[in-house]
């Protein structure tokens, strides 16, 4: 930024009428964005923040001061699936290891499947166990639902209409990626040793959407009656 938001306290923004005493300087509406992303309990949008704080405020330059205030502190201000929180500083999280409840190791089928929405999404189980070569129990993508990583996206325009798969936006802030396109490619998976040396040349990992709230083309939103079959809406009772 070429002016600290710390040097000019004494720039006003314009306020609306009838909503704020006086008007609010820069550093005061930074620490009223700072105070509404320490109160949340989920990742807050720009959106959200450009709603709650004063018409004129440039939400795009606080959250970049605010990232920067905080990069060697104990907490950072991280993006994630288009949405900013605070998070541990990546090399301090082992003292929050006792603090962390521990979750339920996945299975190899689970880290699978979950590997294989990430990057094939939007994804229908038919086409999940295409390309697993076996087939996929329910109880696994039950599993992966319950974490909260993966989510019903919609239903494919094919014949029988399946269920489409996608990665969720606490996939993202679990893995600390900022958006889909952010998943390793296949030369930080080779150099993990994630890839056999001996794949085949015409080996590729697919680009998944950039963004996983968007439908494709080949894909219809969900409806109501949808909700009720997979159980996510309660089925709604008619009286006479």
């Amino acid at each position: 930024m070429a002016d600290s938001i710390h040097n000019i306290d004494d720039d006003e923004v314009d306020l609306p009428a009838g909503n704020w005493n006086s008007a609010v300087s820069l550093s005061d509406a930074l620490r009223m964005a700072e105070a509404i992303l320490f109160a949340s309990a989920e990742p807050v949008t720009e959106k959200a923040l450009r709603e709650r704080l004063p018409s004129g405020v440039d939400v795009a330059a606080l959250l970049g001061e605010l990232q920067e205030i905080y990069s060697k502190r104990g907490i950072n201000l991280r993006q994630t699936g288009g949405a900013w929180a605070f998070r541990t500083a990546p090399d301090l999280a082992f003292l929050m290891n006792r603090e962390a409840v521990q979750q339920k190791k996945l299975s190899r089928a689970a880290l699978e499947v979950l590997a294989i929405i990430a990057y094939h999404q939007p994804v229908t189980r038919a086409e999940l166990e295409d390309i697993r070569g076996v087939e996929t129990s329910k109880g696994t993508l039950d599993v992966l639902m319950e974490t909260g990583w993966i989510k019903f996206r919609g239903r494919r325009r094919t014949p029988g209409r399946p269920i489409t798969y996608g990665t969720t936006a606490s996939f993202l802030d679990h893995f600390g990626l900022q958006e889909v396109r952010d998943l390793p490619g296949i030369d930080e998976l080779r150099g993990a040793g994630l890839l056999s040396t001996r794949m085949p040349t015409n080996f590729a990992i697919p680009i998944p959407v950039n963004d996983p709230d968007e439908l494709t083309e080949d894909e219809d939103p969900l409806t109501d009656i949808d909700l009720e079959e997979l159980g996510l809406l309660t089925p709604r009772v008619e009286h006479d």
